[in-house]
Parts: structure tokens; sequence; C-alpha cells
């Protein structure tokens, strides 16, 4: 097949145009991007905060567009200072944005209109409504009621850039029946559906009188996870109960007759009927017990990570083989630090397969591998460690008695205290293939915060980066590092949001060196 329009254009790296249009659009962009790995770690190199705006209502950031007031608002921040794409007209607060995905064009594929080439943002509305906008200009390509009979609120992939899945607020039932003792038997609704163009794939309700003690439910990659209030997590095969419980084939834009009512599917105010109700018990793929259901799937061959079911165990994670559930050699985590936040763990979104553990003065990564003469089960081994920059904790206070006797007293700090260099944030930028960490010092009355990348390979340190603004550990804190941006999104009290947008600046001189040697 040749090359596709559109698609095979390599997008701009540097801000002096790195790209080139060639056949082999992969292999171009992979040399494109060393470039610009060199170019972010050489020493010369700063990240200058060009940009820094303030907001009521809540900013997010998804691959170089910031949105504002509810997604209304769209500025790119990939120009040399961001500029504003477009503005959507003011809306109701029922008709206001909620949640939304970034879809972006798959490469090398034929799609039916000239606009599907471009990135589109999948909206959800307060009242139901799911579009499809377009992410440059923000028109509405695409629109679908939902339904009337619950307040759909979240939206994830299922399976990325492919299918998504549209999560219901949880059903807690009137007043007036649990007054009554009366409960609702319907805890939640998943509306699950192809994109570009949409399609409904279907409606699935989860029923406690199905999944008894039901506390939450959300899908993944085809799969079907349930958590229930023992802590116990099962999954199950969504394909499976597709095809054993779809009441009828919807499409939308088809007309339809539900409980004696005729509509038009996806249209207002008919939307879409529940058609998938579990009326019998399905057969679960997999099933274990967590403590507050966290579980994890990952790793080569398949592990999955938990923490043992009882209030004290928190902190230990244990690591297993899916296939037989036995816990691998070493299998069993635990950080020792003393701190006030918990230390978290997850598989390394870079389908390595291994593990990052983060704690408050290290980020240790964490390899799978097979057991010496025994091929059939795995062992947990220490890849490599970056350490916060700190001193020693151990403290001496020196206090004298009403007697005049000297006493002296050791103690250590708690390893998240602010005065101490503390990991806060620890992120993959997968183009660049570096590992991304935030630390915070409380500095007097302010902290002062730092972007450290590191190799992904052998956690080297490549390059730091002084964030300017003070840094308030109370605060809820976003760093995302993107290419040559970096944009750090903070929260404050009385719902203030503020923006700081940092981009690569480095010496032509050195630009043009680093590029002829690559070529």
């Amino acid at each position: 097949m040749g090359p596709t329009p559109k698609a095979n254009v390599c997008r701009r790296l540097s801000r002096r145009a790195l790209g080139f249009f060639a056949r082999d659009a992969g292999v171009v962009q992979r040399a494109n991007l060393g470039i610009l790995r060199a170019l972010v770690c050489q020493e010369s190199t700063k990240f200058k905060n060009v940009w820094t705006t303030h907001s009521k209502s809540p900013i997010a950031y998804e691959r170089g567009r910031i949105y504002f007031d509810n997604y209304r608002c769209c500025v790119s921040s990939v120009a040399s200072e961001p500029r504003k794409l477009y503005e959507m007209p003011k809306c109701s607060k029922s008709e206001k944005i909620e949640d939304a995905l970034l879809w972006e064009c798959p490469v090398g594929e034929i799609l039916p209109d000239p606009s599907d080439y471009k990135s589109s943002l999948i909206a959800l509305t307060a009242h139901n409504w799911l579009l499809r906008i377009s992410a440059t200009t923000g028109e509405i390509l695409e629109k679908i009621y939902l339904a009337s009979y619950c307040k759909f609120r979240y939206l994830s992939w299922d399976t990325p850039q492919e299918v998504i899945a549209v999560k219901s607020a949880q059903n807690k039932g009137s007043a007036v029946a649990r007054q009554a003792g009366t409960q609702q038997s319907v805890l939640l609704y998943l509306a699950v559906f192809r994109v570009l163009p949409f399609s409904l794939v279907g409606i699935l309700e989860i029923n406690k009188k199905v999944f008894a003690n039901v506390t939450d439910a959300t899908l993944s990659h085809g799969i079907l996870i349930v958590m229930y209030s023992s802590g116990l997590v099962r999954l199950y095969s969504f394909q499976a109960i597709l095809e054993q419980f779809m009441q009828q084939k919807l499409d939308v834009g088809c007309a339809c007759s539900q409980g004696g009512t005729t509509g038009t599917v996806g249209e207002a105010p008919f939307g879409i009927p529940c058609n998938v109700k579990i009326t019998g018990s399905p057969s679960p793929l997999f099933e274990v017990s967590s403590l507050e259901n966290a579980f994890q799937i990952g790793g080569h061959p398949w592990h999955y990570i938990i923490t043992p079911n009882k209030r004290k165990q928190k902190g230990v994670f244990h690591i297993c083989a899916l296939k037989d559930n036995s816990l691998a050699k070493n299998g069993i985590q635990e950080m020792e630090c003393c701190s006030l936040e918990s230390d978290w763990i997850y598989f390394h979104p870079d389908a390595s397969g291994r593990i990052i553990h983060v704690g408050p003065n290290q980020v240790k990564v964490l390899k799978l591998s097979e057991v010496e003469n025994n091929s059939s089960q795995h062992q947990v081994s220490e890849d490599f460690v970056i350490w916060a920059n700190r001193e020693d904790r151990n403290e001496n206070v020196i206090t004298v008695t009403a007697s005049g006797r000297v006493v002296k007293r050791n103690f250590s700090l708690l390893d998240d205290d602010p005065e101490q260099e503390t990991i806060k944030i620890v992120d993959y930028e997968d183009e660049l293939d570096l590992l991304s960490v935030v630390a915070v010092t409380q500095i007097d009355a302010e902290g002062k915060a730092h972007l450290d990348f590191h190799c992904n390979e052998y956690g080297t340190l490549l390059k730091s980066i002084p964030l300017v603004e003070s840094w308030d550990v109370t605060y809820s804190h976003e760093v995302y590092f993107d290419r040559d941006l970096v944009l750090h999104i903070e929260q404050k009290p009385n719902r203030v949001f503020s923006c700081y947008v940092y981009q690569m600046v480095c010496d032509p001189g050195e630009e043009e060196e680093i590029v002829n040697r690559s070529d």
C-alpha cells in the first residue's frame, strides 16, 4: 500500500522544523525523536517559563492542547507562545462538558470523511450527550443522546483509540426510597461505543441482584472488572456477556421500540435503551481478593499486583503469576519508609514488563525474569534505583536540664518531611524514552520543585529543570512532560487553578551541530 495523504507527514519536532516528508514515516520519526531527545538533554538547553495563566474552572492538558472552562476553550501549546485554537459558545451548566478524551487519526487507514484525518475530542456533557468535536476548530462533528434513565459521568478507553466506555454515576436511589428501606437494584450503567463513526456496542447494567455486594465496575481491554465490598475483584469477558445476554442489537440512527415507546436510537428524547441485562451468573475468568480492590495486570509473562486484604498489610505488595496465582520469587515488595503519604506501585507503561515502585525518597524500577533452572517460575529483581537528593536523616537534639545536665536525643525525620527533598510525581515520556521525576523541597515558607529526566534503560540522570513557581505540598499538582514542553497545573484553595507552560530553548549552533551529527 502506498503512502496515505496527510498520515505520512511527520510532525514538527523542534521549533525549527526537523520533520521530513518520507515514505517510511515511522523510521524518520524515530530518527527525529532521537535528535529531539539529544537536544532536550544537552547541558546548554534550558526550559523557559513562557506563559502563566489562572482559571476558576479546572484546566486539562492533552497532547499539545490546554483546555479551559470545561473544555469550552482550547489553547495550543505548540507555538512559541500558546495561542487560542477555538472557543465554543457559552452554554448553561446543564450543557457543560464533564469529561473528554482525545482521539487521534490512525496512521495508514482510509477514512470515510476528510475531517476524520484530524484529531477529535470525544466529550460527555452534563445532560447526557456524547459529542465528537473537531480538536482544531471546536465544530461538533457527531452527537448522540445517551439516555434519560441515568446520569452518565465518566469517559474512558476500553481499547485505546478504538472503543470507549461511558460510565454512569452510581445509583443511590431517591431519598424517599431510602427512607422506606427500598434498595435500587441497578448500581450503574456502562455504555460502550466504537469510534469514528460512533457505533453502539451495547449498554450494560450492573445489577446488585446478579453481582451481590458490588461497589463498582469498569471496562478495560474487553474485560469487565467488578469490585465488591469484601475486597474481591472479579474479571469477566465482556464479549461473552454480549453474546449471552444482549436482548436486542441496536444501531445509532435506526428506529426502535422499547416498553411501548418508539423512537430513533441516539436521538433525544428517546436515547439508547439498555440492551444488555445479565439474568444468570456469568463465569468469571479470574478472581482475587485485595485491600481496597487494588489490582493491576502487566508484565511478561502476565503477572498481577495486589495488597493482601488486611488493613495492617497496607503498603505491602504481592507480585503473582496470573496463570496459577503463584507468588514470584522476591515477589513481596515493601518499601521501608516512614511517611504520611503511602508509596505506590504500577507496571511500567513502556511495555517492557518492568515495575515501578515509588516512595518519598526513591524510585525503584524492578524487572521480572525467569528463575535459573526453572523457566516456569519468575523472580523480581532490582533493575535500578533513583534516589532523592538528601542528607542523612538522623539528627541530634541537645537539651540542657534544670540541673545543668546535657541530654542528647537522636531521632529520624519522616521520609516525606517537607524540609527534605521528596519525590512527588513520576511519569514516562514514551516518544523520547525518558523517565520524568518531580522532587520538592520546602525552603522556609515555600517549596521549590525541579523536574529531572532519567534514562529509561539505566536510570541515569540526564537533565534537571528547576520550576520557577513555588510549590505548596498541600495543593494538588499535575506535571506533564511532552517532547519539548513542560506543563504544570496546580489547584489552589477556593477552586483557583494555575497553569505554567515551559518550552525548550537551546543554542541554535548546538542544535545545528546535533542535526548534522545525526545525518
